[in-house]
């Protein structure tokens, strides 16, 4: 690989193909597409306007950020709405050169508000097949349960969903990590597995290293969202390494939420230095200042140690871990060798 100078990683960064595998497709929803989809539903919001909203994007740990980003989704109404709001991402993602993205929805955040799960769904599908026509991006669903609320909910919000199963390819587990571990939705998983859908779930990210190994050998989950905290328990790492586990983690996120006081103390560098199958991703990149190239530029930036073989490692390893055919992986994989080369 071609030495590069780091004048120049940052157009690097942005040129090279990559997946997304963390993205809460919810929290793509840019205070100006609230403003207007409320408009549309006859929403009232509690903010007198977009700068006021976007002003009020200063968390100071994941459940401040979720009770806006919950009040946020409330002017999702119609299957319209779910359809523009996965556009407007995948429109951005494309930009960034995102070849594939495996979008986190959270179905009972709607069917709370008497959204029935088919209009969430069916909104989110049309949009993923258009992407594919019009941008050639390439696309999947992952259902996720809200942690805090109960096991039964779960198994309920699945049910509901399995009409329509041929349009999700697995479910996680997300929301509010402290006091809710990966044990709690123990038999919902083992169903899930049953049924052949992919497994993944947040861990480690406030939660402790022990949360990641339950999600591990509890829930059995193919990937690991998140996972930052692993680098507290070296045989924890060593595991992760051992297993190939991916990681998709989310810098920006991390450092919003106050998991790392500094992008230039995040783990990521040691991360990779282990062996593991870290990946970058955005998670929430309407509330958490930027999408995946973002994500990279900021990153690669604070971080010097970090440079185009880790970026081009970083990339591999995010069409490793997705949930995709050895056909479409070996032809990301050359677009990415052409960008190196």
């Amino acid at each position: 690989m071609r030495d590069v100078p780091r004048t120049e990683l940052p157009a690097l960064l942005r040129r090279m193909p990559k997946a997304e595998l963390h993205i809460h497709i919810e929290g793509s929803l840019e205070p100006e597409l609230i403003f207007q989809l409320a408009q549309r539903n006859g929403v009232t919001l509690p903010y007198a306007s977009v700068e006021a909203l976007r002003a009020a994007y200063a968390f100071t740990d994941l459940q401040s950020f979720l009770d806006i980003y919950y009040a946020g989704a409330s002017v999702l109404l119609q299957e319209a709405d779910f359809h523009d709001m996965a556009w407007a991402y995948f429109q951005r993602a494309a930009a960034d050169r995102v070849v594939h993205a495996e979008l986190f929805f959270d179905p009972q955040t709607h069917t709370e508000r008497g959204v029935d799960i088919g209009v969430v769904i069916r909104g989110l599908r049309r949009a993923g097949e258009r992407a594919q026509a019009e941008l050639g991006l390439s696309s999947a669903l992952i259902l996720c349960f809200l942690r805090h609320l109960s096991e039964e909910a779960a198994f309920a919000t699945l049910e509901q969903a399995l009409p329509y199963r041929e349009h999700f390819i697995g479910v996680g587990l997300d929301s509010s990590e402290k006091g809710h571990p990966p044990e709690k939705f123990a038999r919902v998983f083992a169903r899930c597995r049953e049924l052949g859908l992919r497994v993944v779930a947040h861990a480690g990210e406030e939660g402790p290293p022990a949360y990641i190994e339950s999600a591990l050998d509890v829930l059995q989950v193919q990937r690991v969202d998140h996972g930052v905290r692993c680098v507290e328990d070296p045989a924890l790492v060593r595991r992760l390494a051992a297993m190939r586990m991916p990681l998709t983690v989310c810098p920006l996120s991390n450092l919003k939420l106050c998991v790392v006081k500094s992008l230039a103390e995040h783990p990521l560098p040691a991360l990779l230095a282990a062996g593991l199958c870290a990946t970058v991703n955005s998670d929430d990149p309407a509330y958490f200042g930027g999408y995946l190239n973002q994500n990279f530029v900021e990153t690669f930036e604070a971080l010097p140690q970090l440079g185009a073989r880790e970026a081009y490692t970083l990339a591999k390893n995010s069409f490793e871990a997705a949930f995709a055919t050895a056909e479409q992986k070996a032809r990301w994989t050359a677009q990415l060798d052409a960008v190196f080369a």
